[in-house]
This record gives C-alpha cells, structure tokens and sequence, in this order.
C-alpha cells in the first residue's frame, strides 16, 4: 500500500514537472503511467499538471518565465490533456466555475485570450470560448444558453475596447447582467476603463485574471 503511495506521489511530481519544464513528450509519457498505475485521470489534471501551471503562473509573476513560457506551458498541458480525456468521461473534474469568453467584435487578437481559457480550465474552471470578432449578441446569447458565474473579453486595439461597454449594455437590456461577474482584459484595458463601463475587474495579465476569477468563486 506504501509503496503504491510512493509510486502515485511520484508519478504526480513528473506530471506537475513536465509543464514547469515545458516537456511536452514528458507529460505525455507521465499521463500514459498516471493511468498505468490506476490513478484516476481527474486526479493525474488536479494533482499534477494544474499544480504545474500554478507554479508556471508563480514563475511568471516573477518575471522568471515570459510570455512564451506561459503560452508553451499551456500547449503542455493540452497534450497531456488529450491522453487523459478518453478517461476523464466517467470521473469528470469537479468544475469550480463555468466562464464564457471572448475577444470582442472587430478584434481578432486571440493569443492572450488562449492563454486565459487554457489556465482557466487548468484552474478547474468550464471554459466556453467563444473565439474572436464576437458581437455583443452571441456574449448574450452564450450567457442565457450557458447560465455562466462569469463573462471574460478580451480587446487588444483601443479601436474595439468600445466593444466591451456595448456588450455590457446588451448583457444589461437582456437582463442578464446580475447573474455573472465580468472581467476584461488586454493591452489597452486598465482598472479605470472597467469602472467606467461597468465591468468587476480587469487583469494586467493571464496570470492575474485567472487568479480574480477564483477568488469570485470561493467567495460564492
């Protein structure tokens, strides 16, 4: 029975391991003996590869590891992910929260917006990513469809942040709006800017956003 222990311990350290260390072929590897060794697939995600991202998140906000980093430690995680779905089916991951996200109408910047969703559903959070150029329309419509805690868009032009407040009123004429948190996000949106059109939060960065996101879900 220890020695089963030991052998799960370890398994979970390589798996937590590969994404610090970006390997790719590592976490595959690992993810093949996490099942081989009976652990549980939901298991091999919360154990082993999230604690892996959350000390990737550490390291950025560190200014150790930078944006590649972070966008390669997601890629990491997806290839992990893909041999642990097929037994994910029956022992689903307890989801902490359910997000709608995307970049906004007339944006087509979607790497900053990736690396949310990605950490996001590291984090244990139920992502659906609604892509880029999203009209206020399809938000509304992926809100009433959906009932999500939160709505997260992203803007990396001044040009299109205009879209974020327009989403906003349509979520408000809907009558939607009291039913989710929403934070934004990207280059040119500041705290002030959230303020003025009425959003709870904006993130400097991924790291942050994810990290406002939890903290509205364990207040709940």
């Amino acid at each position: 029975m220890v020695n089963i222990m030991v052998r799960e311990e370890e398994i979970l350290c390589k798996l937590r391991d590969a994404i610090v260390d970006l390997d790719v072929e590592g976490v595959q590897k690992a993810c093949r003996e996490a099942i081989d060794a009976g652990i549980p697939a939901y298991k091999a995600v919360t154990d082993g590869m999230a604690k892996g991202m959350e000390i990737v998140g550490e390291k950025y906000e560190k200014g150790e590891y930078f944006l590649a980093e972070l966008i390669m430690a997601g890629e990491t995680m997806k290839e992990g992910m893909k041999v642990l779905e097929p037994y994910l089916k029956g022992s689903e991951v307890e989801k902490i929260g359910k997000v709608v996200i995307g970049t906004v109408k007339g944006d087509l910047h979607d790497i900053g917006k990736n690396i949310v969703a990605t950490l996001l559903g590291a984090a244990g959070f139920e992502v659906i990513d609604l892509g880029v150029d999203v009209p206020p329309e399809k938000f509304v419509e992926a809100v009433k469809h959906n009932n999500p805690d939160i709505v997260g868009m992203s803007a990396l032009l001044t040009t299109t942040m205009i879209e974020m407040e327009n989403v906003i009123k349509a979520l408000k004429e809907s009558g939607v709006r009291d039913k989710v948190k929403i934070i934004i996000g990207g280059a040119p949106v500041t705290k002030e800017y959230a303020e003025k059109i009425g959003a709870d939060a904006a993130a400097r960065d991924a790291i942050e956003g994810v990290n406002i996101c939890k903290s509205w879900m364990t207040k709940k």
